[in-house]
C-alpha cells in the first residue's frame, strides 16, 4: 500500500517534494551534500583552543571528513557553563580552515550575529533550541550561506519542515535538515533517536537529510552504533562530536568520540553507507496532488 503525506506536509510546498521535482543538492565549495556521497561533518562541540581544534581538524580530514564542526557561541542550560570563545573562536575555526581545507559549519544563536558569522562560516547551523526562533529562521533566509537545521527537542517532522519553509520563504533554498533525537519518556540516552525520520523526510522533502548521533543519545559507545543505522537508511551525512580528550572536553564530553574511535568508525561506516539506497522510500510515495 503506498503511503501519501501529501496532506500532512501541505503547508510547505517550497521544501516539499512533488513526483517531478528533483531533488535539492547544497554545494559548499566542491563539496556537494545531497549529491550521493555520505557527507561527513566532525569536530568538538566546543571550540576552547587553538590547539584543541586544529589537532581535531587534522584528525577528522585524515579520517575523511569533509566539514569541520565547532561553537563559537554556545547555548548552555546553565549559565555557569562554558558559552564558547565569541568572536575568537570563529577565527580560529577559519584559521583551521586555511590549514585544512575544510569547510566550516558553526552554530548560530541570535539573527544579530548573522552576519558577523557569515564572514567566517561556509554553513550556518540553527540548532534545536532555535528551530523555532522565527526571526532568526528569517534571517538565515537572507545571509547568503547554506543553512543546518536541527530538529527540536520536542519537535515533530511537520514543525522541522514548517522551520525550513520559513528560511526557503525568505530566500534560500540550501537547507539541510538534521535529525538530532527527541525527547521521549526514556531515561537511557540523553535523547531518543528517530531513525525513521531519515527515510520519512528524504520521502517527502527536497532537501538533503543528515543526522546527529552524537546528540541523538549522549552515550559515547552507542555513537559508532547510530552512526550505521543512520547510514543504512539512506541519509545523506552525518555531523558527529570528536575531542582529543573527551573526558576534559568544556562540554559534551560523555558523547565526543576520540580520534582513534572516530577513525574506526570511520572505516566501518563504508559498509552501511553502501548499502544505502539514494531512492530510500520513494516508491512508497505516489500521488502529492
Amino acid at each position: 500500500m503506498a503511503v501519501n503525506w501529501s496532506e500532512q506536509f501541505s503547508g510547505c510546498p517550497l521544501v516539499t517534494k512533488e513526483l517531478d521535482s528533483p531533488s535539492r543538492i547544497v554545494h559548499v565549495g566542491d563539496i556537494e551534500i545531497g549529491g550521493g556521497e555520505f557527507v561527513v561533518m566532525a569536530g568538538p562541540c566546543s571550540v576552547e583552543s587553538e590547539r584543541q581544534l586544529f589537532s581535531t581538524a587534522e584528525a577528522v580530514a585524515a579520517s575523511g571528513a569533509r566539514v569541520l564542526r565547532g561553537g563559537a557561541f554556545k547555548p548552555r542550560t546553565s549559565p555557569y557553563a562554558f558559552q564558547g570563545l565569541g568572536v575568537e573562536g570563529l577565527k580560529l575555526l577559519a584559521k583551521a580552515r586555511e590549514e585544512t581545507g575544510l569547510a566550516i559549519v558553526t552554530e548560530i544563536l541570535s539573527e544579530a550575529d548573522v552576519d558577523l558569522v557569515a564572514e567566517y562560516t561556509d554553513i550556518m547551523q540553527v540548532g534545536s533550541r532555535n528551530m523555532e526562533n522565527f526571526v532568526l529562521l528569517e534571517r538565515v533566509g537572507r545571509c547568503g550561506r547554506p543553512v543546518l537545521l536541527k530538529r527540536g527537542m520536542v519537535a515533530t517532522l511537520e514543525d522541522l519542515l514548517g522551520a525550513a519553509e520559513c528560511i526557503a520563504a525568505n530566500g534560500n533554498l540550501d537547507i539541510v535538515l538534521c535529525e538530532r533525537g527527541i525527547r521521549t519518556f526514556g531515561t537511557a540516552t540523553r535523547n531518543t533517536f528517530d531513525v525513521a525520520a531519515i527515510p520519512v523526510l528524504k520521502s517527502v522533502t527536497r532537501l538533503p537529510v543528515i543526522f546527529d548521533p552524537s546528540h541523538a543519545c549522549g552515550v559515547r559507545s552507542l555513537v559508532p552504533i547510530l552512526a550505521r543505522a543512520g547510514a543504512v537508511v539512506g541519509s545523506d551525512g552525518m555531523i558527529v562530536e570528536v575531542h582529543p580528550d573527551p573526558d576534559k572536553a568544556l562540554s559534551d564530553g560523555d558523547q565526543s568520540l576520540t580520534f582513534v574511535q572516530f577513525a574506526e568508525m570511520m572505516r566501518d561506516l563504508g559498509r552501511y553507507t553502501n548499502l544505502a539506497k539514494p531512492s530510500c522510500c520513494t516508491s512508497e510515495v505516489r500521488s502529492r496532488a
